[in-house]
């Protein structure tokens, strides 16, 4: 069984963090990966305070282990989700877009464990600094909102920069993923895609279908030219009509931010398959099957700790 300081920090039985997809992890979704061992996470996104506490409690219904919230913080209802986190004493909060500096002693004061993202080693340092218990170091291979580094370079790059327990993201789908996260410096994991075909993932079912399609090549990223609102997301003609756009010479950085306004809601919520903005990492080739969440975990962990224990045959 893999040993990790994060399983004994949070109370759970595998190093592996379901990520914080917006219009997509949602209470029941989190309480079924934390059933299985791992930590599920609710996604705050840009809902109001009543939408959180819902699920916050859907998820307390259904399950009696640890789960955590993904605040991000630009969300117009930061101030608002932040408090209810601290009132509902949540194990853990995850956070994106930003340092969560002013949130970290109301959250700690409420005994939340702090993890946020970080998509480069100085955000790490910063997040470090202001008190966060452990970091996510995500590159650019994932899906959704993602930084320039990709994985492979960042995570050991932040485990030698901060003094706090590191898991990595980005790229990572299987046991050979979590392996390799392993031998870079992280304590654990966080994937979002691989629970897109969760069968208790509420999404909608052409979601699913598009990433059970998907190839190697399948993703892209869009909002790159402005910079600072890089996104990954599936090949479809949102997407070719927003890269169209966004590199178009008279176009502004206004111009592209409007551009995908509601289309995630669209493909999540409505199954369109044309207008809708399809967030999924690149390792959407990889991942073919729907299974309970539980079961992914545990494959997962298993598949991990096998490829570990025979490392030594690389080494005479």
């Amino acid at each position: 069984m893999i040993v990790s300081p994060i399983c004994e920090m949070l109370g759970i039985k595998y190093p592996i963090f379901q990520g914080g997809m917006a219009w997509i992890a949602d209470g029941k979704l989190a309480a079924a990966v934390s059933n299985g061992g791992g930590l599920g996470i609710i996604s705050a996104m840009n809902a109001g305070g009543d939408y959180l506490r819902e699920q916050i409690r859907i998820a307390r219904s259904l399950t009696d282990k640890p789960f955590g919230v993904n605040i991000m913080l630009m969300s117009p209802h930061v101030q608002e989700v932040a408090k209810i986190v601290a009132e509902e004493k949540v194990a853990v909060v995850t956070t994106g877009a930003g340092i969560p500096n002013q949130y970290v002693p109301m959250w700690k004061e409420a005994g939340i464990k702090v993890i946020p993202v970080a998509a480069s080693v100085a955000a790490a340092k910063m997040m470090a600094r202001a008190g966060a218990d452990a970091v996510i170091a995500e590159g650019g291979e994932s899906g959704g909102h993602i930084g320039e580094l990709s994985t492979m370079p960042l995570v050991p790059q932040v485990a030698d920069a901060v003094d706090i327990p590191v898991l990595a993201a980005g790229g990572i789908g299987d046991g050979r993923g979590m392996a390799a996260a392993f031998m870079l410096g992280a304590v654990g994991v966080q994937m979002g895609t691989r629970f897109l075909l969760a069968e208790e993932c509420g999404v909608h079912q052409n979601y699913k279908d598009m990433v059970k399609k998907a190839t190697d090549v399948s993703t892209t990223a869009t909002g790159r030219r402005f910079g600072g609102s890089t996104c990954r997301v599936m090949k479809n003609q949102f997407a070719r009509h927003f890269l169209q756009v966004e590199y178009a010479p008279e176009t502004t950085a206004e111009m592209v931010d409007k551009l995908g306004v509601g289309a995630l809601r669209k493909a999540a919520v409505e199954g369109d398959t044309k207008e809708g903005c399809f967030m999924a990492g690149q390792i959407a080739g990889m991942v073919k099957k729907e299974q309970p969440a539980a079961e992914i975990v545990q494959e997962i962990a298993a598949e991990a700790e096998a490829l570990l224990k025979g490392a030594a045959k690389w080494v005479k």
